[in-house]
């Protein structure tokens, strides 16, 4: 029997103590009322989740343009939360560490996993690098892509890791590859109530399928005329989600994600991919944040340009060697710093605004 979002698993506990559904409500009182910043929105959550609405609202990220607010069901984050919980075996009992934003969905999931599925669930100040009981042992815990780089050198106290909320560099993936933990990159977003699909990014097989993401059971996925990903994953929304990702896919169940259908650059009436640029200059840009562009032009359409931030310096040409011509940027520009999200993902568009404008 499906649990229902009015319940409180009776093994759940919060910062090491058990609390039923009118403890809760207590407890999250007294975090808007006396709590720092991070606990005054994880209370704000908990007082929408136990209110008397099925719903909650929440805000997209905005990363790909104005922020929006969703009316999403709370008893699909419920059926999002066991599918979850399938598939990493969050048995309850198991313990997870939350060092995500509660303002945000994935912040929020992990809030409802522990409280549906009956986990322990420690909560830490969302940062860069979170400061965690280092000899403490955790089943499960979620990062971003920030975070997983700054923590991967004491990834041996959790047992599987879950990334989202933006790309995983190749960078990153050389400094977890030889980690004892699973770690799993996530594909979703705040429409899809969390992650509809997973990709192993330690201990591959080394064969063809280690590049695709593995769709999450009662997710049937498609395409559009454009080549964007279509979910339909009826437990979790009502309606079909129609994404502007490109992606080829291979089997029912599992796609290869190419990039953004809003990124892509018709520069001389070839289309390029930023994200396909990037992930081969990844490597030589050694760590340093960078994206790749397209701008207007009066000969090709758009031209190609890179962004770097930081200080402006020389770069060797040898950097583009991989790239084809039409690839290769025609223009490099430095910023101080990129613009960000609400939820600290870069704003291309800003950040290139930004650039232009001064």
């Amino acid at each position: 029997m499906t649990p229902d979002y009015t319940k409180v698993h009776n093994r759940f506990k919060l910062e090491g103590y058990h609390y039923n559904r009118e403890d809760l409500m207590e407890v999250a009182y007294s975090f808007v009322k006396e709590g720092l910043p991070y606990q005054q929105e994880l209370g704000s959550f908990l007082l929408d989740w136990l209110d008397n609405k099925d719903f909650i609202e929440v805000k997209t990220s905005g990363s790909t343009g104005k922020p929006k607010i969703l009316k999403i069901k709370k008893q699909a984050m419920v059926n999002s939360a066991i599918t979850t919980g399938d598939f990493f075996d969050l048995s309850p009992g198991k313990k997870v560490l939350n060092c995500l934003p509660s303002n945000f969905i994935a912040g929020k999931m992990m809030m409802v996993r522990a409280i549906i599925l009956g986990l322990e669930v420690d909560m830490v100040v969302p940062s860069s690098l979170p400061r965690i009981d280092y000899e403490k042992k955790y089943d499960f815990c979620a990062f971003t892509p920030m975070q997983l780089k700054n923590f991967a050198k004491y990834l041996k106290s959790i047992k599987t890791v879950i990334v989202g909320g933006g790309r995983v560099s190749s960078h990153i993936k050389n400094l977890i590859k030889d980690k004892k933990p699973q770690v799993y990159e996530t594909y979703g977003m705040t429409e899809t109530v969390s992650h509809i699909a997973v990709k192993k990014l330690n201990h591959l097989s080394g064969d063809e399928t280690d590049k695709y993401f593995t769709t999450l059971p009662n997710v049937n996925i498609s395409k559009d005329d454009r080549g964007c990903l279509v979910i339909d994953a009826p437990n979790i929304s009502e309606e079909k989600v129609v994404t502007n990702d490109l992606v080829v896919i291979h089997t029912d169940n599992r796609f290869e994600w190419i990039g953004r259908y809003d990124n892509v650059i018709n520069t001389g009436g070839i289309k390029v991919f930023p994200e396909q640029i990037e992930e081969k200059l990844q490597d030589k840009m050694k760590g340093q944040q960078f994206f790749i562009h397209g701008i207007e032009d009066d000969t090709l359409g758009e031209k190609v340009v890179m962004v770097i931030e930081g200080g402006e310096k020389s770069i060797d040409e040898t950097l583009f060697e991989s790239l084809s011509k039409y690839e290769k940027p025609k223009s490099i520009f430095f910023t101080r710093k990129f613009k960000e999200t609400a939820s600290g993902k870069i704003h291309r568009a800003k950040t290139i605004e930004s650039i232009l404008a001064s």
